[in-house]
């Protein structure tokens, strides 16, 4: 099953990241509202969907590059 999402761990984690950061933000009044979890949401799928579409650069062959 893990193996199964190895292409997605990248986009998972940004997606977690960017909706904790959200909520974290949203926590500040001890009180969520609609509008913050649209935000919430929004982060989510931001996070996951443009890290998921942008591809990782091609890796270079050992001993070229810093």
């Amino acid at each position: 099953m893990i193996s199964k999402l190895k292409p997605y761990r990248k986009a998972i984690v940004a997606a977690l990241v960017a909706g904790l950061t959200a909520l974290y933000a949203a926590m500040a009044d001890d009180v969520i509202t609609a509008g913050e979890w649209v935000m919430i949401v929004l982060a989510l799928l931001g996070g996951g969907g443009v890290t998921y579409a942008v591809p990782n650069a091609p890796k270079l062959p050992t001993g070229e590059g810093g």
